[in-house]
């Protein structure tokens, strides 16, 4: 998978980490810095952009 990583995340292992299925974005995975293997999270494409929406509304509550 082709990660990214947060562009709110600061240098250490606290990032979280995004991935599309390949070819088609049919399934949006999630992991985090400390070990991208060993917990990773799939959502929808809605449920991810869902999401996405809630944090950026009001990031304090993240």
């Amino acid at each position: 998978m082709n990660w990214q990583k947060s562009s709110y995340c600061s240098e250490g292992n606290s990032c979280l980490h995004v991935a599309a299925a390949a070819p088609t974005p049919e399934a949006i995975h999630i992991t985090e810095t400390s070990d991208p293997t060993a917990a990773i999270l799939t959502s929808t494409p809605a449920a991810f952009g869902a999401l996405l929406h809630v944090l950026k509304k009001d990031p304090h509550h993240a």
